[in-house]
């Protein structure tokens, strides 16, 4: 299942300069990328015309396509078949956000991987709709913060990643393979590693634990974990069974593996690693854990 990552957001706000920077910084990763919009959208000197069905291969190994609304799915399942990693589908300005997110839910042989919401910090003004747009974003990326005086609130409840010129880690939204390492999966190790990005300003903080966790408590921490914790990923082991996790800002999915030892990797900003593993481990599962609690991650397993 090719997860599928949403970027939306309005007019002008930097979403094309932000999928560029992730075509540029995502080593050895296979994205294809599916362009919802109209006119003439230039990625990495690809000028790729919205034409139904339209596809081109880009040089670092990706493929991109051009399709209108009604065609989304059928691309979807075109590309699901190819050997890719991720997919990204950046929307038009006007496109509703949650009609996008809708078609990625139903389309066969693809699982949903969030909505990234990009917002202009200069024109946040002129944004129609805004509050109700944030409301659905698992993570709000908040563009050229370099052109005003202070980073404006926001009125949503998702993490929010001040950036400029669209210059987000790629590994706070997909898993990043390194360029060396050809097409195999990758290992907890490889988890760790985004510091080959120029743009790495990011915290990470690894957790190994043997004994299960308790689904109600690690729930309880993913659900209150802190403010600049963006992405947490791996493995996590409950009495149950073991899921492999992965979180995009708010959006959480698990997918059960065989037994392992839970393996984390949290990546954030200003995120205390001392506080963060000790929370982890008062997640211990040190009673009877029964299948009503599993049900707390299992609403969210596919």
């Amino acid at each position: 299942m090719i997860p599928v990552v949403v970027l939306a957001g309005f007019l002008g706000s930097g979403k094309t300069t932000l999928l560029n920077h992730l075509l540029r910084t995502s080593g050895g990763t296979r994205i294809g990328v599916v362009v919802n919009d109209f006119g003439r959208i230039n990625i990495d000197a690809f000028a790729v015309s919205a034409q139904v069905d339209s596809m081109v291969s880009l040089s670092n190994g990706c493929l991109c396509c051009a399709v209108d609304g009604t065609e989304l799915d059928g691309m979807l399942t075109k590309l699901a078949s190819a050997d890719l990693d991720v997919i990204v589908i950046e929307a038009s300005g006007l496109a509703e956000p949650a009609a996008m997110v809708r078609m990625v839910v139903q389309a066969p042989g693809v699982s949903y991987g969030g909505l990234i919401y990009v917002v202009d910090a200069v024109e946040i003004d002129a944004v129609p709709h805004l509050e109700r747009d944030l409301a659905l974003a698992d993570l709000v990326v908040l563009n050229k913060v370099d052109r005003v005086p202070s980073p404006p609130s926001l009125p949503c409840t998702a993490p929010v990643v001040p950036v400029t010129y669209g210059q987000i880690d790629p590994a706070l939204l997909f898993e990043v393979r390194p360029p060396d390492l050809g097409p195999r999966q990758l290992s907890f190790d490889d988890l760790e590693d985004h510091s080959t990005h120029a743009h790495a300003r990011y915290d990470s903080v690894s957790f190994e634990y043997a004994e299960p966790l308790h689904p109600k408590l690690f729930m309880d921490f993913l659900s209150a974990r802190p403010e600049g914790l963006f992405r947490a990923k791996g493995f996590v082991r409950f009495p149950l069974g073991t899921f492999m996790l992965h979180t995009v800002g708010a959006y959480v999915s698990f997918t059960a593996v065989d037994d392992a030892p839970t393996q984390l990797v949290l990546i954030g900003a200003g995120i205390d690693p001392e506080a963060l593993t000790d929370w982890l481990m008062a997640c211990a599962a040190d009673g009877p854990v029964t299948e009503q609690d599993m049900l707390w991650v299992l609403r969210y397993a596919r």
